[in-house]
């Protein structure tokens, strides 16, 4: 793909708006006011209908990188822009469960399908996913579904599956973005393929600068981590990705009582064909090598490790520049230093602080000093989910030679779950007890 001019638009007021009963009225009243948000939001629909390059934008877990789910070389732009294995399926996103029975009815045409007396199956959707959708949806849930036969989907989302994952997002401009499409969008997260997913229209750029046209800007994404992937075509059911929706909240549902866990932290074999996205790749994972320490492990066994280990690389390397991700009672750069710290103002980040820490642990090893990033996402997993993949990227822009990670417990929750399950396939290193 050439290099191409990469737009940032900004559509923040429409992103902030209050969820809507009807897209079709909120699209039809700024239509009528003919805002500059409008006519960007109608580029980004005319570029998804006929153009081969993907379009980034804001959903409420992380921003995604869209394109027509119906055909073949707008989703090959996908592949092509995030540099993503062939073999990785896609998700497809739709503004309503209207939509969603066109995509598993075939055969039928919108009059059809809307038309009662018509004698013809309408809802496809297996029963097992009503209670899910009903609590759910709009929101962090994708459930996957029998590709039908005749599918309007182009091949490449399913990646050879005889299933796909379809999610409607609780972003009510997502959802206004599709509507105006009038098109199901296949839409993984904007980055570049291993990367750490994207949280702000600038990592997209970061990422994706000159190989797409537009990035719509409409500020931090809320959740941080993508949507939770379900199969309940499975007996019994099972969570193949932890996300947004918890599984403590799945099982709460008739029918999903004993969902089990479908997933494990590690990539798949080569040999194994993913159920769903980012199930057989090294993911999430920024430049440096990430070392995660798991919640059990106590901190100050954990800098004398840290210290060790530093000193060795800086002996052997001369690296001297590392980043430490803090959650819940890691002190200030684990006490490697106390002296000589200075705060660093990073707008993109969502996370309590970031100091710059200069010290000098070892003078009888290296004069040089060693430079530690510190980073404190704070202590509940909502705000650690935010701000866990700007943190990454952030000190990746640093050029750490390493970031060490605390972790938090599993059972604490959902998305203490979900954020150990991205942290452990980001890692090059865990260590544990």
């Amino acid at each position: 793909m050439a290099d191409r001019m990469t737009q940032i638009l900004p559509v923040h007021r429409l992103n902030q708006a209050p969820d809507h009963t009807s897209i079709a009225e909120w699209w039809a009243s700024e239509k009528q006011k003919g805002t500059e948000e409008a006519a960007v939001v109608t580029k980004a629909a005319e570029l998804l209908r006929s153009s081969d390059i993907p379009v980034g934008f804001p959903t409420e877990t992380v921003y995604g990188l869209g394109a027509d789910a119906t055909r073949s070389a707008a989703v090959q732009g996908i592949y092509k822009a995030k540099k993503r294995p062939s073999d990785n399926p896609l998700i497809i996103h739709v503004d309503s469960l209207d939509m969603l029975s066109r995509l598993l009815n075939p055969t039928l045409t919108r009059d059809e399908l809307a038309n009662p007396n018509i004698n013809s199956p309408r809802n496809q959707i297996p029963a097992i996913y009503e209670p899910l959708i009903s609590r759910f949806w709009p929101g962090p849930l994708t459930v996957l579904l029998p590709n039908p036969k005749g599918s309007l989907l182009a091949k490449e989302v399913t990646a050879g599956l005889p299933t796909f994952g379809a999610r409607m997002p609780s972003s009510a401009f997502a959802r206004l973005l599709i509507h105006v499409t009038d098109r199901p969008l296949a839409a993984p997260s904007a980055n570049a393929s291993t990367k750490p997913s994207p949280t702000t229209a600038q990592h997209v750029y970061d990422d994706l600068n000159g190989r797409i046209d537009i990035i719509l800007d409409g500020g931090p994404c809320g959740v941080g981590v993508e949507s939770t992937v379900v199969d309940g075509l499975s007996d019994p059911p099972a969570v193949l990705r932890p996300g947004g929706v918890g599984i403590e909240e799945i099982r709460s549902c008739p029918g999903w009582e004993n969902v089990k866990v479908g997933y494990h932290d590690g990539a798949l074999q080569s040999k194994e064909a993913p159920r769903a996205p980012g199930m057989k790749y090294r993911h999430y994972s920024p430049k440096a090598q990430v070392v995660l320490f798991e919640a059990s492990l106590d901190s100050s066994s954990i800098a004398s490790r840290v210290k060790k280990q530093q000193l060795d690389i800086a002996m052997v390397s001369g690296k001297r520049k590392i980043g430490i991700v803090r959650t819940r009672t890691w002190p200030v750069a684990l006490g490697l230093a106390s002296d000589n710290i200075q705060k660093l103002t990073v707008h993109e980040l969502p996370v309590t602080s970031l100091h710059d820490t200069i010290a000098n642990i070892n003078n009888e090893t290296d004069s040089s000093p060693l430079i530690i990033y510190d980073v404190d996402l704070g202590p509940g997993a909502d705000s650690i989910a935010r701000g866990l993949f700007s943190a990454l990227r952030r000190l990746d822009g640093l050029n750490v030679d390493v970031i060490y990670v605390e972790g938090i417990r599993d059972e604490e929750g959902d998305l203490a779950a979900a954020v150990m399950n991205r942290l452990r396939k980001a890692s090059e290193v865990a260590v544990t007890v």
